[in-house]
């Protein structure tokens, strides 16, 4: 069968495998921010794929296509007493284990430790194109990626016995090869044993000139969140590639606890999540590479508070629980807290989320009797404007990781 038209039915099965509830009237008026165009969302199974789901000019999704990464997907271990078994939701514990850049999307296989890059075709953007072969990370168990437009450069954190960062440039070509390892302190097997003592997002800053990663730390063992500040350099010359720095500085914050999913801010500020009490204000000098914590946020109630994302709309933070769904909203500039919104979707907890126009898309991994779902949260009315639930053999509770292409 021609490869055109194998897509073709592919994005027409699909229609079958997702239902939507709760949805806004239609005739709600226009978000005064253009809407993002599609999400994207990996399935983490054993044959890893990218489910992709437009979004209309409402703000709400509808049935999209699947796309395979060419890698596997994988799960950490839980400590239970004595014995380590399979995590059942939040199976990689991170935020981002899918992330865009321009026109392209990368996404981590963390079961054959690679990562894979897609074309996105601009006016079709649920089409994704494989671009080259998935790229081995020199580490293991990659869990999260972040990219750089402006720089064209592409970094993953991998969590397991070979931990760090590594990097590579990437074109139309597809992704160069990934440099050595940036350690990040961790003592970890493959799978990785957590949530605590594992990465939990790989970013760059607002400017892009820098590229942090989070590392949670483990009450049980006294040992606080970490992060870990490298620069972008730039070949003096003109003529070398722009390239991250091998000698970045780890940051151990005596101020956290499970550092987890942050929010990039300008003139180098960060809101992280802490799952073990809320979220952190941090500022760091570009010039040293040093860390500090600014302002501590409990938030009251929570379970685990693990992923943030900036709104453009209303330029404040939303943080996720993976415990249950609610919205948390700080200030971006002190982090204090602006509004607590309960969804009240009977999800069982929220493991990534992203902002785009006038609205977060929240995934939820579901549980043995809820099926995965992503909310749409306008950030305006502060209600929930859809609840669109995944259905199909590659919507299961492993699916990890959200993004947008706005």
């Amino acid at each position: 069968m021609h490869s055109s038209t194998w897509k073709s039915l592919l994005v027409l099965g699909l229609t079958s495998l997702a239902t939507e509830s709760a949805a806004a009237p239609t005739s709600c008026p226009p978000p005064k921010v253009k809407p993002g165009r599609a999400i994207y969302i990996t399935s983490n199974q054993q044959q890893n794929s990218i489910i992709a789901l437009p979004i209309g000019s409402n703000g709400q999704l509808s049935a999209g296509t699947l796309t395979a990464t060419g890698g596997s997907g994988s799960s950490i271990l839980n400590q239970n007493g004595n014995v380590q078994t399979p995590a059942t939701a939040d199976v990689l514990s991170s935020q981002s284990a899918v992330t865009v850049a321009g026109n392209y999307l990368f996404a981590v296989n963390a079961g054959s430790n690679t990562v894979s890059m897609f074309a996105i075709d601009p006016l079709h953007p649920t089409r994704l194109t494989m671009v080259g072969r998935p790229a081995a990370v020199p580490g293991e168990f990659p869990v999260t990626v972040g990219a750089s437009t402006k720089n064209k450069l592409v970094c993953v954190g991998a969590t397991g016995a070979k931990s760090g960062v590594s990097c590579a440039s990437f074109s139309s070509k597809g992704l160069g090869k990934m440099d050595q390892l940036r350690p990040v302190g961790l003592n970890q097997t493959t799978p990785p044993v957590g949530p605590p003592n594992t990465i939990g997002q790989v970013f760059f800053s607002e400017d892009e000139e820098t590229l942090y990663t989070t590392v949670k730390g483990n009450p049980a063992t006294n040992t606080t969140g970490t992060l870990g500040v490298f620069a972008v350099e730039q070949p003096c010359d003109g003529r070398g590639a722009v390239a991250v720095s091998q000698e970045g500085k780890l940051n151990v914050l005596d101020q956290t606890a499970v550092l987890f999913g942050a929010a990039p801010l300008p003139d180098s500020q960060i809101l992280s999540s802490d799952a073990a009490f809320g979220a952190v204000m941090l500022s760091v000098d570009t010039e040293t590479g040093t860390a500090s914590v600014k302002n501590v946020i409990d938030v009251a109630g929570q379970k685990a508070t693990c992923w943030a994302t900036l709104s453009p709309e209303t330029n404040t933070v939303f943080l996720a629980d993976a415990g249950f769904d609610r919205f948390v909203e700080l200030s971006s500039t002190d982090g204090s807290i602006k509004s607590t919104t309960n969804l009240n979707t009977g999800d069982p907890g929220i493991n990534d989320l992203k902002a785009a126009g006038s609205f977060i898309y929240a995934l939820s991994p579901g549980n043995a009797t809820v099926a995965p779902a992503v909310t749409v949260f306008d950030v305006v009315s502060k209600k929930v404007a859809q609840h669109y639930q995944l259905k199909g053999s590659f919507a299961t509770n492993k699916v990890q990781g959200l993004t947008v292409l706005a």
